[in-house]
């Protein structure tokens, strides 16, 4: 029987910059446990390397940043994302 969302292939690379205070943080990486979308994240307020790499990838200090697929989103942007992923 297979498990997760059909609708999203296995390819998905999606990585999210995050602090452990940051509220849509917390939203963004809730609604990927919902849709079943793996995800890499980096606590950018204990990570500087990460952190740094955020900055010089984004030029945005604030979290969240989200990359899936090597497609940027600034913040929580469901409608965004949802695009990417197909869903």
């Amino acid at each position: 029987m297979a498990t997760g969302n059909p609708k999203i292939p296995k390819a998905n690379k999606v990585e999210i910059y995050s602090t452990p205070f940051c509220a849509y943080c917390k939203m963004a990486k809730e609604y990927f446990r919902q849709n079943n979308v793996p995800y890499t994240e980096y606590d950018v307020s204990k990570d500087v390397a990460k952190q740094q790499e955020m900055i010089v990838k984004t030029h945005q200090y604030g979290v969240p940043v989200i990359i899936i697929n090597g497609q940027i989103v600034l913040g929580f942007d469901r409608a965004k994302i949802n695009h990417i992923l197909g869903l």
